[in-house]
């Protein structure tokens, strides 16, 4: 049974835009996630929920697959921009990361990788230049497949679990009701950041948008 090859059929069946040719090197944005319905609305996939609201948002379709990534490719204002959702499954992100890079010639400073954080409390956003993965499973396949933590990255605030739940166990439940309420301020927010990111850089960025947003803000 091949769960990805069947993914990939259907994503090729489904009408697609040509592929951009890039005149020099595309910012690539990179959500984490796992792939499948059953995955969909889960904390572990907050990073393929911002991608999909970034493209939405700049009008770029996600129709076709390279590199074992769902992808499309488009522009924000003058900086031409590529969306990445990798199918490995989230411990082995960096295998399609790290093939996009290289496909791209992307120079990590116009790479930024989304994903989930069970360290920072729900709501929080957080951009950083680079840092070890936390634990984080996808972010360490991405750093041991590229060699380096100099990484920029943007993690989404997801919470501990309470009680004894097992970490592994809850990124793969669905937010809960009153988080659900919360979350499309929380996409909206960062996917302001990631904008900000392309058009102002890292610095500003993270000036902007480090912040706890249902703390911090009226």
């Amino acid at each position: 049974m091949d769960p990805l090859g069947s993914r990939i059929r259907r994503v090729f069946s489904r009408k697609s835009m040509p592929e951009t040719d890039f005149a020099s090197p595309p910012f690539l944005l990179v959500g984490l996630g796992n792939p499948g319905r059953e995955y969909r609305e889960t904390r572990h996939n907050a990073g393929f929920m911002v991608i999909d609201r970034f493209a939405e948002e700049a009008g770029i379709p996600l129709g076709r697959v390279q590199q074992k990534a769902i992808i499309g490719s488009g522009s924000l204002g003058e900086h031409k921009v590529l969306l990445a959702k990798p199918q490995t499954y989230m411990n082995l992100s960096g295998q399609s990361v790290s093939a996009l890079v290289r496909f791209y010639k992307v120079p990590l400073e116009q790479l930024l990788i989304v994903y989930d954080d069970i360290d920072l409390p729900f709501g929080t956003l957080r951009m950083r230049p680079g840092g070890s993965s936390g634990g984080h499973k996808g972010m360490q396949s991405i750093i041991d497949r590229l060699g380096t933590q100099d990484i920029p990255r943007l993690r989404i605030g997801v919470g501990r679990p309470r009680g004894s739940k097992a970490a592994a166990n809850y990124v793969l439940d669905e937010f809960n009701g009153r988080e659900k309420l919360d979350l499309p301020y929380i996409l909206d927010r960062a996917t302001q950041a990631v904008q900000d990111w392309i058009r102002f850089g890292l610095a500003e960025a993270m000036n902007r948008h480090n912040l706890n947003l249902l703390a911090d803000e009226p």
